[in-house]
C-alpha cells in the first residue's frame, strides 16, 4: 500500500518591487526575526519557529486593487492576522507605512494595505461564546 507523503506549510510568500524592504515590514509589524536573507529573498519566522513569511523581489511586480475590479490586479490572497487590541494595532501599522483601506467590509476586522499594496486584516479574536 502506498503511503501519502507528509506536506507541511512552511512559508507563504509575497512579491514585492523590493524584497528587503516589505520584509523590514513586516518584521517590525509582527515582532519577527529574519531566518534567512539573500539578494532578492527574504525569510522571516515567529521566535517559536513556526510558519513563516517569504518575500521575493518581482521586478514586474503589479499592485493589487483592493476591492477588486475587473480592469486591474486583483487581490490574491490576504493575511489575517490577530491582534490584542485593535485600535493601537491599526495605529502601529500605519505608523510603520501601512495605509488603511477605504473599504471596510466588517465592522471588527480592519483592512489595511502594506506598503507596496497587499492587503491584510488586523483582528481580535472574540473567544468561544461571544
Amino acid at each position: 500500500m502506498k503511503t501519502t507523503p507528509r506536506f507541511a506549510l512552511a512559508a507563504t510568500t509575497l512579491d514585492a518591487p523590493d524584497a528587503h524592504e516589505l520584509a523590514r515590514f513586516y518584521r517590525e509589524l509582527l515582532g519577527w526575526s529574519a531566518r534567512k536573507e539573500e539578494p532578492g529573498w527574504v525569510e522571516i519566522a515567529p521566535p517559536d519557529g513556526g510558519t513563516g513569511l517569504s518575500f521575493q523581489t518581482e521586478p514586474l511586480f503589479a499592485c493589487p486593487k483592493w476591492p477588486a475590479t475587473g480592469a486591474e490586479q486583483q487581490m490574491m490572497m490576504h493575511l489575517y492576522i490577530e491582534v490584542d487590541e485593535l485600535p493601537s494595532a491599526v495605529d502601529h501599522a500605519l505608523a510603520l507605512g501601512a495605509t488603511l483601506a477605504d473599504f471596510q467590509p466588517q465592522d471588527d476586522v480592519r483592512v489595511l494595505l502594506d506598503p507596496v499594496g497587499h492587503p491584510f486584516c488586523l483582528f481580535v479574536h472574540a473567544g468561544p461564546g461571544a
